[in-house]
């Protein structure tokens, strides 16, 4: 199908469930889910030079993928409805959905508080006069699914130029925004466009990267059950995202440490807010991930089933995973400290198992009662 500047979202049904997108949202979960037990159980200043670069360095991949599969994913299962007599159910589904969500970002902001600070600062982050750091991207997609579901009727019905534009759109404000000081209110900017201080994902920086998964989840739809358009889409992704990393190391080369540029993004500098390197590393490695997910399809789901298992359900692994690290580990059995990076790594391995086992049981258990 030839696209035109002035064309619509072509939006067919999809022919069952496409298994690569839970296998791509599974590896942005998973690389998460080893960063986390990392950061959360090591620290990490304690993290050796050898797991910095390469092994924490390659996690950075997850935030843009993860986001990037959010906005497909939305693409795949609701865009098309968009028009529908139903849409309005569909949409309340999805805003309470967001509640949900919003409420399990609040009670496991509190079980990753509880082992480092005192009852006041929990109750002070509770009513969002702080942040805190693990749990935030929780409260990125609680908002995100208030507002998303009313912009898709009209995405649904724009032309292709429009759309593109709307992502420039979105872009210039967030440079314009970062300038402004928001009168002091730091928490406020870091809701909107993130801030340096403050470890929260903005609702206007981040809304590119859902734009941009809407975008590729619609050429899905049209690509993905058509093997010859199919390898299309896969290369196009796979050559654009090895064009940032490129840009990427590019920029690295010229300011004349390679080394030092890489180690600056496993330490997350120009993750909050979004930097130009490291956004170019990150999106382009989503976008490289992601191609090989699509290309290894239904094959390789279910080879890699774990991570495809725990990517069918994202929240169910969120909240598994925090309660273990933070709950568990770290609070309960007062592990912090007591684990080396090796172990940690094996540790975050164990979670993901044990996170597809935890919702393979409870869907065995609500499919027997």
């Amino acid at each position: 199908m030839q696209l035109t500047w002035s064309q619509i979202p072509q939006l067919p049904k999809a022919e069952g469930r496409i298994q690569a997108i839970d296998l791509a949202r599974g590896l942005a979960i998973g690389l998460m889910i080893m960063s986390h037990a990392v950061s959360g159980l090591v620290g990490i200043r304690n993290v050796p030079d050898w797991g910095m670069v390469p092994i924490h360095f390659l996690t950075k991949f997850s935030s843009s993928l993860f986001i990037l599969v959010f906005g497909i994913a939305l693409a795949v299962a609701f865009l098309s409805h968009t028009q529908s007599d139903d849409w309005p159910k569909r949409r309340l589904k999805l805003c309470l959905r967001g509640v949900e969500v919003w409420f399990w970002y609040k009670a496991l902001l509190v079980i990753e508080m509880l082992p480092f600070y005192p009852p006041g600062d929990i109750v002070d982050a509770l009513l969002y006069g702080r942040f805190a750091i693990w749990t935030e991207i929780l409260g990125f997609y609680a908002i995100a699914l208030l507002w998303v579901p009313l912009m898709l009727p009209l995405w649904a019905r724009a032309p292709l130029w429009s759309r593109l534009a709307t992502i420039g759109v979105f872009i210039a404000l967030t440079v314009w925004l970062q300038s402004l000081t928001f009168g002091g209110n730091d928490i406020l900017k870091a809701l909107l466009v993130d801030h340096e201080n403050h470890y929260a994902w903005g609702q206007i920086s981040r809304a590119p990267l859902i734009l941009v998964g809407l975008l590729i989840g619609e050429s899905l739809l049209r690509c993905y059950f058509e093997p010859a358009a199919r390898r299309r889409l896969v290369l196009t992704l796979l050559g654009l995202g090895a064009l940032m990393v490129g840009g990427f190391y590019a920029l690295a080369l010229a300011s004349g440490d390679v080394h030092a540029a890489m180690l600056a993004v496993a330490n997350n500098v120009g993750k909050h807010p979004p930097g130009l390197e490291f956004m170019l590393f990150s999106l382009g490695g989503a976008l490289v991930l992601l191609a090989l997910a699509l290309a290894g399809g239904a094959r390789a789901a279910k080879v890699l089933m774990p991570l495809t298992v725990i990517g069918t359900d994202a929240l169910k692994t969120f909240i598994f995973h925090i309660v273990m690290i933070f709950l568990v580990l770290r609070f309960l059995l007062q592990g912090e400290g007591l684990y080396s990076y090796p172990q940690a790594l094996g540790i975050g391995g164990l979670l993901i198992i044990g996170a597809a086992a935890w919702i393979w049981v409870t869907r065995w258990m609500a499919a027997h009662r």
